[in-house]
């Protein structure tokens, strides 16, 4: 298996920048790495929905629709990622893992991720867990400044939280 550096945190919390800048430090030390945006489609359904004249993804998918799709494309991005990470001996720098699914799901829910844990369960540990934690007034701010989607503060607070209990959290 390949060495896993996960980056993992609420949506603003810089994950995306930290793992680029990650990636290009090994890479100056002679580190082969790459990056790996393991996203899970919530903002490009959440643009086909504003287009269609709804409110977001779940608007277009429902709550649970759009944590199932979330999951599917997440879990096969997640899988590309170690394969190819795997075959080209690479250090796999993953812009969020299987913990973010985790998280979304209890944030969106509030109940346990069962059956996700057991089909990520297929997927290694990382190597190394970062937890980006922001206070979600911040995130909320840097997601305002991207212009590309837009975030409840209860929702952000509800996602820090569910990370912080995961039963993962201490080895974050």
């Amino acid at each position: 298996m390949p060495t896993i550096v996960a980056l993992i945190g609420m949506d603003g919390a810089g994950k995306t920048t930290q793992a680029r800048l990650l990636t290009d430090w090994l890479a100056s030390r002679a580190v082969v790495a790459g990056y790996w945006r393991n996203a899970g489609g919530r903002l490009w359904f959440g643009r086909l929905a504003r287009r269609l004249g709804l409110a977001d993804a779940e608007a277009l998918l429902g709550r649970r629709g759009m944590l199932l799709v979330e999951a599917v494309l997440r879990w096969l991005a997640i899988a590309s990622a170690l394969g190819c990470s795997m075959v080209s001996r690479r250090v796999a720098v993953m812009d969020r893992y299987a913990y973010c699914q985790y998280a979304s799901i209890r944030a969106r829910t509030g109940q346990r991720e069962r059956l996700v844990r057991w089909a990520f369960g297929v997927f290694p540990a990382p190597t190394v867990v970062c937890y980006l934690a922001i206070p979600p007034e911040q995130a909320r701010s840097r997601i305002g400044a991207r212009g590309d989607d837009d975030e409840d503060l209860d929702h952000l607070i509800a996602v820090d939280a569910a990370y912080r209990a995961l039963p993962e959290a201490r080895i974050f």
